[in-house]
């Protein structure tokens, strides 16, 4: 219920993670149906980048002026920090305060005068503003890194790299809140060069229990991870989708002009596939490097196609070796025979 600078940056880092999480799933997934060339209708879903702005802009954002109040001079406390955001802030959407143009459309008058609401992708949260200013200047001072770094075991003399006389800085240590800006900044940049996937955990209750399923609870867990929009999306494209050679290698067997080699454009051979399955035309789209199929349930026909296809060749397999073999077995049968006659004839 007592929010503080903490969970003001706990949040702010749960806003980034549901920034990257809607660029690579939401964004791409609809800027890869315009890059493919199929017909789509855009799907509108809340990007929270406004949000993010709000927090981390280096001139108007809440820890630049947060950064701001503690580097300046004079007589600088919470309330000081408060007026400042009030000023900077006054007119944005998702910020609200006792003291902004934003709070003459606030239903809730409970909320204190020490006090700022951020509107966040989950839903509104406020915090108290006290102890933000001590908390963001949280500076270790450099007699006591260098006294650290001067110790003889090696572990903390490693931890206090900036304890090194050859590397003394005058200038003022960087705060807290640019310290996890910059940690978090970094962590974008990792995960937006990998391939990353999610994996969303929904709780069922709060007493950690069995077999107790609250409603209310996971309704709000799931607007919060934005599922809701990546459902609508997903509904309203492809649920799967696949390059034409990899597609053709995997199901080529069904069809009798594709098996066992087919001597084309893998795009034109997936079409040949297609067409003599049957498939209905809209539960499939032709990308330009891409087949897209629309509903998993044709998929897992294929899937049951291509595997009743594999027994079936498994039984050809298993009946011409078998073949094989007692023709095989015949054969030197019938030269022992003869063998046998023949030496039997010259003895008679």
């Amino acid at each position: 219920q007592d929010n503080s600078f903490e969970q003001f940056i706990i949040n702010y880092c749960n806003e980034k993670l549901q920034q990257i999480f809607i660029e690579l799933t939401l964004k791409e997934e609809q800027e890869e149906y315009i890059r493919e060339g199929i017909e789509w209708t855009h799907i509108e879903y809340f990007n929270n980048a406004i949000i993010c702005d709000l927090i981390e802009n280096n001139q108007t954002g809440i820890l630049a002026m947060l950064d701001e109040e503690c580097l300046r001079p004079g007589t600088v406390t919470d309330d000081t920090f408060l007026e400042k955001l009030n000023q900077v802030c006054a007119t944005h959407q998702h910020f609200e305060s006792r003291m902004s143009k934003c709070s003459r459309f606030l239903n809730d008058t409970s909320l204190p005068h020490s006090c700022f609401r951020i509107q966040h992708y989950a839903g509104k949260v406020m915090y108290q503003v006290e102890g933000f200013v001590d908390k963001n200047n949280d500076l270790l001072y450099r007699d006591l890194s260098q006294a650290m770094w001067k110790a003889n075991h090696s572990l903390i003399k490693a931890l206090f790299p900036e304890g090194n006389p050859a590397k003394i800085n005058l200038k003022r240590p960087p705060t807290a809140g640019s310290q996890f800006k910059a940690s978090v900044a970094t962590l974008m940049k990792n995960l937006q060069t990998k391939n990353p996937n999610y994996i969303r955990c929904i709780k069922p209750n709060d007493k950690k229990a069995a077999h107790i399923f609250n409603d209310a609870l996971v309704c709000h867990q799931i607007r919060y991870l934005g599922l809701l929009e990546n459902v609508r999306v997903r509904r309203a494209g492809y649920a799967f989708r696949q390059a034409y050679e990899p597609c053709l290698e995997r199901y080529k067997m069904l069809c009798k002009q594709t098996w066992p080699h087919w001597r084309g454009p893998a795009r034109a051979g997936v079409e040949v596939l297609f067409n003599e399955l049957e498939i209905p035309e809209e539960e499939f789209s032709f990308g330009r490097s891409k087949i897209f199929i629309r509903n998993p349930r044709t998929l897992f026909k294929l899937e049951d196609l291509r595997k009743q296809r594999l027994e079936d060749l498994a039984t050809l397999i298993e009946k011409i070796y078998r073949g094989w073999k007692c023709r095989t077995r015949f054969l030197l049968m019938k030269k022992s025979q003869i063998v046998i006659a023949s030496w039997y004839r010259r003895y008679a």
